[in-house]
């Protein structure tokens, strides 16, 4: 994937302390229990990881209210390494209003996970907006909370 211009995206990475495998069995199987920082929670609707396949969700806040809906899909999935994601366009490729593409890395590391998960914005404005919503400590924070979840995975 070609280099992105770094004034449109925001990045965390960090090391997880459990097996890449781990990591994207939950990455993958268990987005619904780390994808929101607690506690807010996420109403999982589809989650198709392979290229075109749809990912939606709905956000909910600590009362249960819907603060926010995520509709996508998958452009890459490579098993155990990348996922990229785009709400660029709904299921069937029908373009709607793009805030990003994200991007999650995983890369083996020993017995642990460096994960790396970024934003690509397609302007400052829509950057700054998710800097301001807490970008860093609501993704930093989601990892951790991936973590926890792969943590479990590898322990059986």
């Amino acid at each position: 994937m070609p280099d992105t211009d770094p004034a449109l995206e925001l990045s965390i990475e960090t090391l997880i302390d459990a097996p890449v495998d781990a990591v994207w069995r939950a990455w993958t199987d268990h987005l619904a229990e780390w994808w929101c920082p607690k506690p807010w929670t996420t109403e999982l609707i589809e989650h198709d990881v392979r290229p075109g396949g749809r990912s939606a969700m709905i956000l909910r806040g600590p009362d249960g209210e819907e603060k926010n809906r995520l509709e996508g899909v998958i452009l890459e999935a490579i098993p155990a390494r990348r996922v990229v994601w785009t709400d660029a366009f709904a299921v069937g490729w029908v373009p709607q209003e793009p805030f990003l593409v994200g991007v999650w890395e995983l890369e083996p590391d020993g017995e642990r996970t460096r994960y790396r998960a970024s934003a690509r914005h397609w302007s400052e404005d829509l950057r700054d907006q998710h800097a301001v919503m807490g970008f860093e400590a609501g993704w930093l924070t989601a990892a951790r909370q991936l973590e926890a979840v792969a943590q479990r995975i590898a322990r059986g």
